[in-house]
C-alpha cells in the first residue's frame, strides 16, 4: 500500500507501486482517491480532460495502471516522495497557492476554547481576529 497526501488531503491505502519518480496506480484506485478517471480522451476529472501527450502513452499508461506522478508534473504541480516510494505528496500548483493568498483570507478551522465551547474562524469573518498559537515541540 502507498500513503498519499493529495493537495493537503490524506488519501491512505492506494493500490500502486513506485518506480523511481513515477507512481503507478490501478485505475480504480486512481479514481477513488483523486477523482481522475482514465477515458479514451485521456485522464479526466469531471468535465476536464487532459489528453495524453503524443508519444508519451507508455510513460503515462499501462494495462490497468496510470502514472499519477506524470499527470501531476504535466499539470505543473509539485510531487515529492520518500526514498522507499511508500509515501507520496501531491501538491497544488503555484498558481493555485498564490490565488489563495491573494484574498488574504485564512482557511476556515474550528477549535474549542478553554471552557470547551467550539469556535469557527468563519464566525468572525469581517471582524479583526488575533490568533495566538503555541506548540510544545
Amino acid at each position: 500500500m502507498i500513503a498519499l497526501l493529495l493537495e493537503g488531503q490524506d488519501a491512505q491505502g492506494a493500490e500502486g507501486r513506485a518506480e523511481g519518480d513515477n507512481l503507478w496506480l490501478r485505475t480504480g484506485s486512481l479514481e477513488a482517491l483523486t477523482g481522475w478517471a482514465r477515458k479514451p480522451e485521456g485522464l479526466c476529472q469531471g468535465a476536464i480532460c487532459v489528453p495524453i501527450p503524443a508519444g508519451q502513452a507508455s510513460q503515462w499508461l499501462r494495462d490497468d495502471e496510470v502514472n499519477l506522478a506524470a499527470l501531476w508534473r504535466h499539470l505543473g504541480r509539485p510531487v515529492v516522495h520518500d526514498t522507499s516510494g511508500r509515501a507520496w505528496v501531491f501538491g497544488a500548483s503555484a498558481q493555485e497557492r498564490s490565488e489563495g493568498l491573494r484574498g488574504l483570507e485564512a482557511p476556515d478551522f474550528e477549535l474549542p476554547d478553554l471552557a470547551g465551547h467550539r469556535h469557527r474562524l468563519s464566525h468572525y469573518r469581517g471582524r479583526r481576529v488575533f490568533l495566538v498559537t503555541w506548540a510544545s515541540w
